[in-house]
């Protein structure tokens, strides 16, 4: 029987309380600690616990909106939504704020990191003195502590080894002083030995369902070479900070950590163990297949218990916390969408109401995505199925499970544009896929309340691409909820979802291996970058349902892709094939960061809504700019950290990152 990882509870600074679920019958519940000692993590029970915690920490980032955001923001797949407020904005770089080390939330990764690295110290340093711990449960630890060492590293430089006990111990005392090691220390010391250690020692075959394996560790090895790779050549001058010579501290220059990335991936793709790609992109995403064998490492939730979801299945008010609420950020409010009861003049009512479905689910409007996204990004939308499995493009009515009544009864039908009948589950309105000529945005007849458009003889409203605005745009589908004690009704949208959220695909290998192949890595018979790109194309091609139409759809257009395949590929080409692939997953800022491309691709972008972005019916489109630097690159070390240090004030200014 495959074993299951049920978190009850996760760390939140020193206290945990920690639960392991092995069968359903399998519990092992923890008393909360209000400190950790070397000898808890001596015993099964404290190395089983600690570990756990370490699966349960991911739901501090992945799934929050706050920190997609920080991976979103201020790039070219996003920009602040209509709803936004100083949490999004301030990171926009567009004029509308200012980042704000005490506010800005680009602290997650930094308070979220530590006290998961400090408690995998805390398993590899005792545990390995237990004579019935496997080391395939330290190479758990290990590859955690790496992990989030890899996070901190990219967001904001060199950071801490040594919290309060020295360099990667255990700490169970508070300390507070803290000195920053450099870039190369950081990979060098922690991140390289850990990664290579869990991938000599993890099984091919995780423990239990969404556990650690060979494969998982592979990627973010090969990640990590390919980022410090980047982070030696140094192709723009962006500047690091501790200062530090570009220099590996084991004598190896870019090239080769470009060869390793290469290497490691292909390995891992050569040898994938149970892992591989889903037959079609929409396979890779829909709910239904969620834990799928694409899907190397999430952050999970389950409907069973708002206990081991960690967030309230009815009503959840998104926060800091474990409540995985990201998917709202990406959602417009299409509640505000209205039909009329009649056909003989408009008489409002909603027909799109807020349902715990995926292509639906809770709007907070916070992050929309540039008109370029649809014109460019996804220009393609007949051959590659990737943004049809990406967008919500089609709103369709569900008044029936609103239980809606016009003069007491549920209505067979409402009318829409062009006073024309539709029926429960009929496309109420319709982002087209390109600008067509005739649309009448005016709603002087047919009122949508949203802005959209209407054409001749059809009955659903219409939204063109260059219309696309901060408050009317297709939603993020990916990331839409699930559940399945809607009954037949609507569900409970306003929850938090139970959907694990992707922290790592098996995709991902391929681009690893193809952005080293660029960068010059000696490249494995079959596998140049234009074959491993063309690998996820292929698979782009193939569709097995059409989302905006609501039906199956087995078609293969994987040999058009392909041969549209540039013949060289290049950093950019892989940016976009990215973009189409993670697009809204929290990638992006990484990405760009990572190829030092972040200035030329996030530098302006257009959107429409340009007078007055609350007004629904303002198609006026303006072309925004951001004033991003060379500094921007690392995000400020929270002010809650230096706050909490005894370091003089001097020390403290030296301690943050330049320019906060």
């Amino acid at each position: 029987m495959k074993k299951y990882i049920k978190i009850k509870t996760y760390i939140s600074a020193a206290i945990l309380l920690l639960v392991l679920f092995g069968c359903s019958n399998d519990i092992l519940d923890e008393k909360p600690r209000a400190i950790f000692t070397p000898d808890y993590f001596s015993t099964p029970e404290g190395v089983m616990g600690g570990i756990t915690s370490m699966y349960g920490h991911l739901r501090y980032m992945y799934g929050n909106g706050y920190f997609l955001n920080v991976g979103q923001i201020a790039t070219d797949e996003s920009t602040w939504g209509q709803n936004s407020d100083g949490n999004i904005k301030n990171l926009d770089y567009s004029g509308v704020g200012i980042i704000n080390p005490a506010t800005s939330n680009t602290g997650a990764v930094w308070n979220n990191a530590f006290p998961n690295i400090n408690t995998a110290s805390g398993v590899i340093e005792n545990g390995t003195a237990i004579g019935t711990i496997s080391p395939a449960l330290i190479a758990e630890a290990r590859f955690f502590r790496a992990f989030d060492y890899f996070l901190l590293v990219q967001t904001y430089g060199g950071v801490p080894l040594d919290l309060g006990a020295g360099e990667l111990k255990f700490n169970s005392s508070t300390s507070r002083y803290s000195v920053r090691n450099t870039v190369p220390e950081v990979y060098s010391k922690a991140i390289f030995p850990d990664l290579i250690k869990a991938v000599a020692d993890l099984p091919v075959a995780g423990r239990v369902t969404g556990g650690l394996t060979k494969t998982t560790a592979r990627l973010f090895l090969a990640k990590a070479y390919l980022t410090f790779g980047w982070w030696l050549q140094n192709p723009k001058n962006i500047p690091t900070y501790p200062a530090a010579d570009r220099k590996d501290l084991d004598g190896h220059d870019a090239a080769w950590y470009f060869q390793q990335a290469y290497d490691v991936a292909v390995a891992a793709i050569n040898d994938p163990g149970d892992f591989g790609l889903q037959p079609t992109f929409y396979e890779v995403n829909v709910a239904t297949k969620d834990r799928n064998k694409e899907m190397l490492l999430y952050a999970d939730h389950t409907q069973s218990s708002p206990i081991y979801n960690g967030g309230d299945l009815g009503y959840s008010g998104g926060g800091f916390s474990t409540d995985y609420f990201a998917g709202w950020f990406e959602q417009f409010n299409y509640p505000a969408i209205r039909s009329s009861s009649t056909n003989s003049s408009w008489s409002a009512v909603s027909s799109v109401q807020r349902a715990a479905t995926q292509p639906l689910g809770r709007p907070w409007t916070m992050l929309a995505p540039p008109i370029e996204i649809f014109k460019n990004t996804f220009a393609d939308k007949t051959n590659d199925s990737r943004y049809d499995g990406t967008f919500t493009t089609s709103y369709r009515s569900n008044w029936v499970q609103a239980d809606l009544k016009v003069n007491n009864v549920v209505p067979l039908y409402l009318y829409n544009a062009n006073f024309l009948p539709i029926a429960n589950g009929d496309p109420v309105v319709t982002f087209l896929d390109t600008d067509v000529p005739g649309v009448d945005y005016s709603n002087a007849v047919y009122n949508s309340s949203i802005g959209a458009g209407v054409l001749p003889g059809r009955a659903d409203f219409v939204i063109e691409p260059s219309v696309i605005s901060r408050i009317c745009y297709p939603g993020n589908w990916k990331l839409g909820p699930y559940r399945t004690d809607n009954g037949t009704g609507l569900g409970s949208p306003n929850g938090s979802s139970t959907r694990p959220f992707p922290v790592a695909k098996f995709s991902e290998l391929y681009f690893v291996a193809a952005e080293a192949a660029v960068k010059g890595a000696t490249v494995q018979g079959g596998k140049t970058a234009r074959d491993l790109i063309n690998v996820i194309r292929a698979r782009a091609g193939k569709w097995s349902f059409n989302n905006k139409a609501n039906v199956a759809q087995v078609q293969d257009n994987s040999a058009v892709l392909v041969a549209a395949t540039p013949a060289v590929i290049d950093i950019d080409y892989i940016l976009a094939e990215r973009s189409r692939e993670y697009f809204g997953e929290g990638y992006r800022w990484y990405d760009l960061t990572r190829t030092q491309n972040w200035i030329e691709y996030g530098n302006s972008f257009t959107i429409a809504g340009a007078t007055n972005p609350n007004d629904w019916k303002d198609h006026s489109v303006k072309t925004f700019t951001r004033t991003i630097t060379a500094k921007d690159y690392l995000r400020p070390i929270p002010t809650s950290q230096l706050d909490g240090m005894e370091m003089s004030a001097d020390e403290k200014a030296k301690y943050q990152n330049p320019g906060y």
